[in-house]
């Protein structure tokens, strides 16, 4: 490809909430972390409304105060083993594999940043017959509850030959934007995931109602 691979988009997905439909499981798994510490559980909306990162500052949203470091341990142990359980249930999000596929055929690059843990993203991903479509698949390698905008540099870093110009980031969170506009990329948001529209739309990005919008934007912004 050499130096024209720097003309064409490059995609950088999010996981959770954007390629996989995943809001349920996560949830679930809020609500299992939440009764912990004796909290109400909340709906989908409302986690919507008021989620945000770091995840402390969001459980301080719920329960009026800062968790304290063991209540915090204790609570994202909770949510990570309910939502192991309850994601193996959890379907790619609507026309995201035809999209992948496309996007590959048409001989452009696209690769895969979560925040989920790397050694389980792998797989998971690998379960879902995706990984070949993808030029790299990093996840979280740190401590949860961070931002993404030092694992982006990392992962553009990485991807050879990729220009951030050329790179567009599609996500369900602000976060996404924000890691994003850290290493000059641009980024797309998409409604479906962990995030209202109204909350997105702060971020000052295209927010989008499904990942083929979201696809069909990036090759506009980034032409």
């Amino acid at each position: 490809m050499g130096t024209h691979g720097n003309h064409r988009t490059h995609l950088v997905w999010d996981w959770n909430g954007t390629l996989l439909d995943d809001n349920v499981a996560v949830v679930g798994a809020t609500n299992a972390a939440f009764g912990e510490v004796g909290l109400e559980p909340i709906t989908l909306e409302q986690y919507r409304e008021m989620y945000c990162i770091p995840i402390p500052r969001f459980y301080e949203r719920l329960m009026g105060r800062m968790p304290t470091e063991a209540e915090w341990e204790r609570m994202d142990g909770i949510f990570h083993r309910y939502y192991t359980e309850q994601r193996a249930a959890c379907g790619l999000t609507e026309g995201a594999e035809d999209l992948l596929a496309q996007w590959r055929l048409a001989g452009r690059s696209q690769s895969l940043l979560s925040m989920y843990t790397h050694n389980e993203l792998v797989p998971v991903v690998r379960g879902y017959g995706i990984e070949s479509h993808f030029l790299r698949v990093d996840g979280r390698t740190g401590p949860s509850g961070g931002s993404k905008a030092h694992y982006m540099e990392r992962h553009i870093a990485a991807l050879d030959g990729i220009s951030p110009e050329r790179t567009v980031v599609i996500g369900d969170a602000v976060d996404d934007a924000v890691a994003a506009a850290h290493v000059g990329a641009k980024a797309v948001l998409y409604t479906g995931g962990s995030h209202s529209r109204a909350s997105l739309e702060a971020a000052g990005v295209p927010v989008v109602d499904s990942l083929a919008e979201a696809a069909q934007l990036a090759e506009e912004l980034a032409g």
